[in-house]
């Protein structure tokens, strides 16, 4: 199996879920994901922000606010709603995952603006179904700000998805924010109970706050529940998840070198530069932090019809 470092656009297209997983293992905490928004104004105007984060080094894209019922990326070539994905897919090379968000029914539907939930975005069973079959490679159950999602309710919805989806998709669970829930805040936000929950239920990936981007949330801690998630065999992302990925670069790089020092799998960086994606310089800057010009160039260059 190659590393994620080596893989090309034919490799990530031939790949199955398993597969994947093993290439990001294997890279030994060197896959960088990036979140965007594709229903915001794209930075570069005709260019979608997924792609310009894939040209910045990005090896996995994550939309996030991506409504499987009523897909929008803008800047995307015209397509058919259904074809959203496998388009955006053919356009940079790379594995497209989405965030999900488990959320009471209740609050649907109550924030305004640019959180405001839709009924595309709740991690329904028939959500998680339809965005298989758009071709989505992963699944994040997650929780944006404000929306209330608790740590049970992504439990509960890991077992309800690897029961009825099987290893159809990759599942990865956990909250980078306390997303609106005053009880799991700071060190509370994902506990070592959290994470062997999660991977009970059916998580293969283990999402925690980054050190340093959450109040009390230190190297040391996330190092703990990095190297408890690889004991029960699951992988681990680090997120920035509260607008640093907007922050100055030589804060990207202590950031980045401290997640290399937890151990974990996978760095992500959030979609708040501006706003709809990290600031570009940002996502180069982290990825030459933890694996080096050579690679980071590599992916940069790598074109997609290799």
């Amino acid at each position: 199996m190659k590393r994620i470092l080596d893989c090309h656009a034919s490799d990530f297209a031939a790949m199955s879920g398993r597969e994947l997983l093993a290439a990001i293992a294997g890279s030994e905490g060197r896959t960088i994901a990036c979140e965007t928004i594709g229903a915001l104004m794209p930075m570069l105007g005709d260019i979608t922000n997924a792609e310009f984060a894939a040209a910045m080094g990005a090896d996995i894209l994550l939309l996030n606010l991506f409504d499987v019922q009523h897909p929008v990326i803008r800047a995307l070539p015209e397509c058919a709603p259904e074809d959203t994905v496998r388009k955006l897919k053919a356009l940079t090379g790379r594995p497209v995952g989405i965030n999900l968000e488990p959320i009471d029914e209740e609050i649907a539907g109550q924030r305004e603006g640019m959180w405001a939930m839709t009924d595309g975005r709740v991690a329904t069973l028939e959500n998680a179904r339809r965005a298989s079959d758009m071709g989505v490679d992963m699944i994040l159950l997650t929780g944006n700000p404000g929306m209330g999602v608790k740590n049970a309710a992504i439990e509960r919805t890991l077992r309800l998805y690897r029961r009825e989806l099987g290893e159809r998709i990759i599942l990865a669970a956990g909250k980078m924010h306390a997303a609106g829930v005053l009880g799991e805040g700071a060190q509370n936000i994902i506990t070592r109970e959290d994470v062997r929950a999660f991977v009970e239920a059916g998580a293969d990936i283990i999402l925690l706050p980054a050190p340093g981007t959450v109040p009390g949330i230190t190297m040391e801690a996330v190092r703990e529940l990095v190297s408890y998630a690889h004991s029960l065999g699951a992988l681990t992302i680090t997120a920035i998840g509260t607008s640093q990925e907007g922050a100055d670069t030589a804060t990207i790089r202590q950031i980045a070198l401290m997640c290399k020092m937890t151990g974990t799998d996978i760095h992500h960086l959030g979609d708040a530069g501006y706003g709809g994606m990290a600031l570009p310089e940002n996502i180069m800057a982290y990825s030459v932090a933890v694996r080096g010009i050579r690679h980071t160039y590599h992916r940069m260059a790598d074109s997609i019809n290799r």
